[in-house]
């Protein structure tokens, strides 16, 4: 089943799966830079035949979103996390009386974050259960434990190179993208925090939900250190730091092919399901 997000200019779209229990949980995906929802399938039909319901939303001009990223596109961080509450407002019928868990991967997770910060920033409370993080960190230069300065240099060069063109062409990394995106990300490696603008710094720390974050073995993009880098920051919350080995998922993994471990994600994610928060 599909829905559609409208917001202004752009369209989200979401995938469906639902669980055969309508009262189960619901997982509701927000997937990683240039990865469109339809990737997360195999994974959600893990999650659904471990008895929870999940959806997964598209980023703004990824998958099924609409339209692709162009020179006139505006957007960036801040306009991804609003768009979290807007899916959450979109799934209310399929979330009534359910738990609601957020589950992002790379870039996802990172806009998940800021959306429950800028939630407790505000003191309005926390509209879902729970955050479960896969493969999410601040790609800051300075924690990786190689190649420092190479991810300092390649993360700065798709920045200024969006900035030249406008729009990041998707040139090896990322898929194709709208510079706000790629400002924000860039300073986040650079300064290992959100930027200012994003009014998220006043409410990581009064995020009170439980966490999940798992990191993956071999993974080029967010290694461990830059998951508990992030989580550091989350000090109100109760955080469980899981990692996933290849001989857990009797498989390869990085950052992407850990979608394919779902039989041995699934388990770790209803062992750990909060109660109604």
């Amino acid at each position: 089943m599909q829905l559609t997000v409208d917001r202004g200019s752009d369209r989200i779209g979401v995938q469906l799966h639902p669980a055969q229990d309508p009262d189960a949980p619901l997982v509701v995906v927000f997937p990683a830079m240039g990865v469109p929802a339809g990737y997360y399938t195999r994974f959600a039909h893990s999650l659904n035949a471990a008895g929870l319901g999940v959806a997964v939303a598209d980023l703004r001009g990824t998958g099924n979103s609409a339209p692709r990223p162009g020179r006139d596109s505006r957007y960036g961080y801040t306009e991804l996390a609003d768009d979290v509450p807007a899916v959450l407002t979109a799934l209310a019928e399929h979330r009534a009386g359910r738990r609601t868990i957020l589950l992002g991967h790379s870039l996802g997770g990172q806009i998940c974050v800021l959306h429950l910060a800028r939630e407790a920033a505000r003191g309005t409370g926390h509209s879902v259960d729970g955050l479960v993080l896969i493969a999410v960190g601040l790609p800051y230069w300075r924690t990786y434990p190689r190649q420092r300065l190479g991810v300092l240099a390649m993360t700065q060069f798709v920045n200024a190179v969006s900035a030249v063109l406008r729009v990041w062409p998707g040139w090896g990394f990322g898929g194709r993208q709208a510079r706000g995106v790629i400002r924000d990300w860039a300073h986040t490696a650079r300064h290992g925090e959100f930027p200012a603008h994003l009014g998220a710094s006043a409410g990581l720390s009064r995020v009170d939900l439980p966490v999940l974050a798992i990191s993956v073995d071999d993974d080029q993009y967010t290694p461990p250190e830059t998951t508990d880098h992030l989580v550091a920051a989350l000090t109100g919350a109760k955080v469980h730091r899981d990692h996933l080995t290849t001989a857990d998922a009797a498989a390869p993994l990085d950052h992407f092919k850990w979608v394919k471990a779902g039989a041995a994600l699934a388990p770790r994610i209803t062992a750990w399901l909060p109660i109604r928060h």
